[in-house]
């Protein structure tokens, strides 16, 4: 089953909910957003690049940092009142503009 970026938003909300705690402040998500990328950085790094895993590293994988970084975002979007479907829409829009002739099309005859 398919989850919209809002469903999406709403899971994760009833998730954080559950705890006193709540949502962290924005400049701890954005530590934490931080170092996700980085995890992700590592695990790209690993499978594409020349820094093979030494043996005592834990298997991780490139879906799962970027599952983690997906779910910092919503944490971060839903503290901050975001819609995500409405971002991503406004940042489409960007590209489909701004960048419309950017970059070379495919053909697509």
């Amino acid at each position: 089953m398919e989850k919209s970026l809002a469903e999406m938003q709403k899971e994760v909300d009833r998730y954080i909910s559950q705890f006193k705690e709540g949502y962290f402040s924005p400049l701890s998500m954005l530590a934490r957003m931080t170092e996700e990328v980085g995890e992700l950085a590592r695990e790209v790094n690993h499978s594409f690049g020349e820094k093979p895993k030494k043996a005592t590293e834990e298997e991780n994988s490139i879906e799962l940092e970027l599952g983690d970084i997906l779910f910092i975002t919503i944490c971060f979007a839903n503290s901050l009142g975001i819609d995500l479907t409405e971002a991503h829409d406004k940042v489409m829009h960007k590209f489909n503009t701004r960048d419309a002739n950017r970059w070379t099309k495919k053909d697509t005859e």
